[in-house]
This record gives structure tokens, C-alpha cells and sequence, in this order.
């Protein structure tokens, strides 16, 4: 019998990453904007990537090796290094594009373990995703076998997501031929040839843009450029006159073949005739979706909608998680005659909703593209007839007229020049008469971290005051910037929200414990700095909360001004939140969720006076982050 321990030995590997006193290597990444420090040996009998780099680079006098990768993230390098020392890869509530990219950089350096179990992941998890970001995928999934067919097989079914791409000719070679090869693309032959004609082209941007212009030596580039292509196509089921301009590019048998096929059939040729590919498939799939919840269902969803007072509903549109809405409740709404809001409106809410399902659409409209547009359409398919297209300014929808059918769209236009001209399209009613009047909100808890005496206490700290404030005489309203819970985990939202606010109080609720840790910051939070910078201070302080079974709270203030907080760069801001001299921070490497990695971390490190609790990693249940305001009364 065995006994096992990987878990604990991954876990003290991994603390190997934060000794700073016996590393050997430097690896800069991102334009040198931060630094990992790792040793050689490691690296070498975990990589042979990183052995062959570290066998050609000369340490400098401190006997240290320096490896620059300023292609690679600092978040995904995070994400690497942490499984080459403890062969762990956290993917909850990480951003598929993340997912992705980290793929792509494992397969360059070489990680062939890792590049297999995450393009596994990606096929079994995130189909949906694969499907809508198609085109982007395509072009860069010939690192992987698995991935490789998974697209194919998609491709095959659905050509045009590949060929009507405008990105279709800078495919790679292999990834045409791979395509060329399959009996069941379904796409008639004289397309696939029209289609392969227009890639051997582009390959050539000399030719002459005009085919009556080309000489032999024009067709022969082009011969020579398809020679791995052309055994592929099925030229017994092309009419001869949309492969005669083209027939120098063929041999002179194959050539004569189709001519006396085509004027006697069942007369036998020398040249192989492939058979035809399978009977084709037009339409478009219907885009997967990954359940919304393990508890309820869509007719769950469905009914509490109805539920919902249709009279206000500001209530969810302007609520800061309407987003997240389920697709099946977004519709549920949608198809309401009764929802009191103009249509514009509605417009404009089910636009926000799509693009927000699709965070890698950009966020300027005017750089959109057709495959933009495309994953937008996809996104909204089910929506899209619930809209009362009529009673919208045509300038509203314009924009986006790419993801209405064609014949809607004509009719709008000719809708607007003349109303009383009857369209092909289904005019559905206007809404019922609005009810503006917003209803009275209750008033929510300003915190559900802290109570009326915390805030007493830390206000009496903040203007240093030797005893706590009553209650009555609290000279300071915490106003909440950010909370957890409402507006989600990522290191990067704390920047988001906070950036440019001074006077901040930071709460968080330590999970598994009754411990509420946090700190006070007077000055700016400034996510624009181009690394991660120091800055001084001698008013910052960290404390604990007396909480339940704490009896008592802890005030440390700031010891070493010069370090009292940083302010992170843009590649940090993925990991790394509030960040209190190295004793007090909230890190999330692999997650991207401070509730997930238990790499928040409290370390006696001495810029500040004393110690808030005993050295350890932690993860959080929420925190919050409140503005400090004056009272004026």
C-alpha cells in the first residue's frame, strides 16, 4: 500500500514561489512590467521548453539567469508557473477567452499535458463559446488534434462560419486542405472551387485584379501556389465553364477528362472522379446554452417572470445585474404587450443585454465588423421577433441592421418614407400606455459586512480619536462603492469601481470564521500607473472587527509611510486587489474570484505597527468598499 501526499506537496511547492532569498531565474514578462521569480532546476525537469532556454543564457555576476517572455500576460504567467511547481490550474470563474489564450501559451512553451486537458475543457464545457468566436478560434486551433476536429467537425456542417469570414483567405494552408479533404462538407463543389480560387489568390496580391489580364505565368503562380489543394476538389460535378478559365492550373488529362465527361457520361476517363460529398445541410445550428441553474428551470424562470410588476420595469432594466438575466426571462418580457416602457427603450436594453453576453465584442461600435455582428444576431435570435420594430426611429436601429433579416429591414425604410404602404413583415402593436412614476424604494442596510458601531469605530481611528464615537456623534457616512456580492469578485472590479476615489474603507468577511479584516486608505486609488507603485502615506491603517466570537478589534497603523499602499499596473489589476504594504492584500492568480483561491493573504511583514490576526492565506464570503463623506451637520 501507498500512501499519497501530492496535495500537501503541491501546496509547499508552490509556496517556493513567494522565497525570496534562493531563486536562481528572472522571468519578465509583458514588456518587462513584471517580474516571477523561479528556480532553475525546477523549471528545467518540469520543462523542456525552459531547459533548452536556460542551457543558452549566461547568468549575470549574481549567478542569476534572466528569460524575457514579453508575449505572455503576467495573469496567464501567474496561471503557468503555479502548475509547473504544483500541477494545479484553477478554471472556476475564469473568462473563456482566458481559458483559451492560456491554452495557446501553454502550447508554446511546450506543455503538451496541459495544452491537451484544457482544449478538452473547451470542447466538453464551453461549446457555445467555441461556436460563437468560430472564425477568431480557426485561425489558431492547429496546435491541438482535439480541437482541430472538434472545429472541423463543426465546419463541415456549417461552411459559411469559415469561407463568408473576412479573415477566411489568411487561413493556413493545412487548415484548407483539412477542409478539402472531407467527404461531408456541405457546400455545393462549384462553390468550395470558387472559394479555394479566391485563397490561392489572395495568397498573391500581385496578380492582376482583372482575369482577363493573366498570362501563363500568372496561372502557373496560381498552380503553383493550390498543387496540395487541387487532388481535393470533385471536378466531375463542377460545370465545365466555371473551371475553363482556370484549366491551365489543371493537368492536360484531367482537363480532356471533363470535356469528354461532359459530352458522354458513361464513357470511361483515365483521371479518378471522386464521388460527391453528402447532401447539404443550409441551416444554422442553434447555439448551445449551458444551464443558467442546477435548480430551477426555464419554466421556473418563466413563471416568476409573469409575476414581476410589468408597471415599473426600471426595476430590472436599470438593476446593475440585469445582464445576468436569463435569456428565457429576458423573453418572457419581451413578449409582454403590457411592459411599460417605449420601445426605443427596450431596443436599447435588449442591445445592452446581447453585447454583454459577448465580452470580447468591441466596445466601440464603429470598430464592429461583419463576424461582430454575426455573434450579436446569434446572441439575440430569440429575442430579436418580440420587438415592435415599427414604433422605433429607423436612425435607433440603423446601426444594427445587419442582425435584422433583410426583407424587415426594407420594409422600415420604405415604412418610413410611406406608412400607409403595405410591407411583407408582421407589424406587431404598440405597447400599452406608459406609467413613468417610479415606485418608492425600501431602504436597504447600508452594509451587510459591518454594523452602525463599526463605523463608529473606525471613524473615531480615522480622525484618531483615543475613544470610540457614540453613535450619535458620528462625524462620518460610509457611502458603498463596491460590494462583492452585487458587483462580482474580480481583482479587476475593485479598480473599476474604485479608481479616482480617495478616503476609502475596505471590510471583508473572512470565510469559515467570524474575522471582518480591512483597511483605511486617505489617499486616491489610481489604476492608470504603468507599474506597480508605492505610495506614501502616514494616515493608512489595517484592523480586525470585533465580530461574534472576536471579542475585541485591532487598529495597526501604518509603520513605513513609503509603503503604506500600491497601486497596481493594468497586467496586476488581474489579480491583484487592495494591496496594504506586504502584510494585507487580496490576491485571486487563478480564478479571477477573491471567494475562490484562498490567496488573500494577512503576512506580519512590519509596515504596519502590529498584527491584525495570525500570518495566513484566506478566502473571503464578501467585502465592501465604502467613500468616507464628511457630515456637513
Amino acid at each position: 500500500m501507498a500512501l499519497k501526499f501530492f496535495d500537501k506537496l503541491s501546496q509547499n511547492f508552490i509556496e517556493l514561489l513567494d522565497d525570496k532569498d534562493d531563486y536562481d531565474v528572472i522571468i519578465e514578462v509583458k514588456n518587462k512590467e513584471k517580474s516571477f521569480m523561479a528556480h532553475s532546476n525546477i523549471l528545467k525537469h518540469r520543462s523542456s521548453y525552459f531547459r533548452k532556454e536556460l542551457e543558452n543564457i549566461q547568468p549575470n555576476k549574481n549567478n542569476i539567469k534572466t528569460i524575457i517572455k514579453s508575449s505572455i500576460s503576467a495573469q496567464i504567467f501567474d496561471v503557468i508557473l503555479k502548475y509547473i511547481y504544483g500541477g494545479i490550474v484553477n478554471l472556476e470563474n475564469v473568462e473563456t477567452r482566458f481559458i483559451y489564450d492560456l491554452m495557446l501559451i501553454a502550447n508554446e512553451l511546450e506543455f503538451e499535458e496541459l495544452t491537451t486537458k484544457l482544449a478538452t475543457h473547451l470542447i466538453e464545457t464551453k461549446t457555445s463559446w467555441l461556436k460563437t468566436h468560430f472564425s477568431f478560434i480557426y485561425h489558431s486551433i492547429f496546435i491541438n488534434n482535439k480541437l482541430e476536429k472538434f472545429c472541423n467537425d463543426i465546419i463541415v456542417k456549417y461552411p459559411n462560419l469559415i469561407f463568408e469570414d473576412s479573415d477566411y483567405t489568411s487561413l493556413p494552408e493545412s487548415a484548407l486542405i483539412s477542409l478539402l479533404k472531407r467527404d461531408d462538407l456541405q457546400i455545393e463543389e462549384i462553390k468550395i472551387w470558387d472559394y479555394m480560387i479566391k485563397w490561392g489568390i489572395s495568397q498573391n496580391p500581385t496578380l492582376p485584379k482583372n482575369l482577363v489580364e493573366w498570362n501563363k505565368e500568372n496561372l502557373l503562380t496560381l498552380k503553383t501556389t493550390l498543387q496540395q489543394c487541387l487532388p481535393y476538389i470533385r471536378y466531375f460535378h463542377i460545370p465545365g465553364n466555371k473551371i475553363q478559365p482556370f484549366k491551365k492550373i489543371l493537368d492536360k488529362q484531367l482537363w480532356k477528362d471533363l470535356m469528354q465527361y461532359l459530352i458522354s457520361p458513361d464513357r470511361p476517363v483515365n483521371s479518378i472522379i471522386l464521388p460527391a460529398r453528402s447532401v447539404l445541410i443550409p441551416e444554422l445550428p442553434v447555439r448551445e446554452k449551458e444551464p443558467f441553474s442546477i435548480i430551477i428551470t426555464n419554466e421556473h424562470v418563466a413563471e416568476i417572470s409573469s409575476w414581476i410588476d410589468l408597471k415599473y420595469p426600471n426595476l430590472i432594466f436599470e438593476d446593475s445585474d440585469y445582464t445576468s438575466l436569463p435569456e428565457s426571462a429576458l423573453i418572457s418580457l419581451l413578449k409582454r404587450d403590457d411592459l411599460q416602457i417605449e420601445e426605443i427603450k427596450i431596443w436599447d436594453y435588449m442591445i445592452k443585454w446581447g453585447i454583454s453576453q459577448n465580452p470580447t465584442l468591441p466596445k466601440n461600435l464603429v470598430e464592429w465588423n461583419k463576424e461582430n455582428l454575426l455573434t450579436l444576431k446569434t446572441t439575440l435570435q430569440q429575442c430579436l421577433p418580440y420587438i415592435r420594430y415599427f414604433h422605433i426611429p429607423g436612425n435607433k436601429i440603423q446601426p444594427f441592421k445587419k442582425i435584422l433579416d433583410k426583407q424587415l429591414w426594407k420594409d422600415l425604410m420604405q415604412y418610413l418614407i410611406s406608412p400607409d404602404r403595405p410591407v411583407n413583415s408582421i407589424i406587431l402593436p404598440a405597447r400599452s400606455v406608459l406609467i413613468p412614476e417610479l415606485p418608492v424604494r425600501e431602504k436597504e442596510p447600508f452594509s451587510i459586512i459591518i454594523t452602525n458601531e463599526h463605523v463608529a469605530e473606525i471613524s473615531s481611528w480615522i480622525d484618531r480619536k483615543p475613544d470610540t464615537y457614540s453613535l450619535a456623534d458620528i462625524s462620518y457616512e460610509f457611502q458603498l462603492i463596491l460590494r462583492g456580492s452585487m458587483n462580482g469578485f474580480a481583482p479587476q472590479t475593485f479598480w473599476d469601481k474604485c479608481h479616482g476615489h480617495s478616503r476609502t474603507v475596505i471590510v471583508m468577511k473572512v470565510k469559515g470564521t467570524d474575522e471582518i479584516f480591512g483597511g483605511y486608505n486617505p489617499l486616491a486609488w489610481d489604476a492608470n500607473v504603468n507599474k506597480d507603485t508605492w505610495v506614501e502615506t502616514n494616515d493608512s491603517f489595517i484592523f480586525s472587527l470585533k465580530n461574534g466570537n472576536i471579542e475585541n478589534s485591532i487598529l495597526s497603523r501604518v509603520k513605513k509611510s513609503g509603503n503604506a499602499f500600491m497601486n497596481m499596473s493594468k497586467d496586476s489589476q488581474q489579480s491583484w486587489g487592495p494591496y496594504f504594504g506586504e502584510d494585507f492584500n487580496m490576491y485571486s492568480p487563478n480564478s479571477s474570484n477573491f471567494t475562490l483561491d484562498q490567496f488573500c493573504v494577512y503576512r506580519n511583514w512590519g509596515c504596519y505597527e502590529k498584527p491584525i490576526t495570525t500570518g495566513r492565506n484566506f478566502s473571503i464570503v464578501d467585502y465592501e468598499v465604502f467613500k468616507v463623506i464628511k457630515k456637513t451637520s
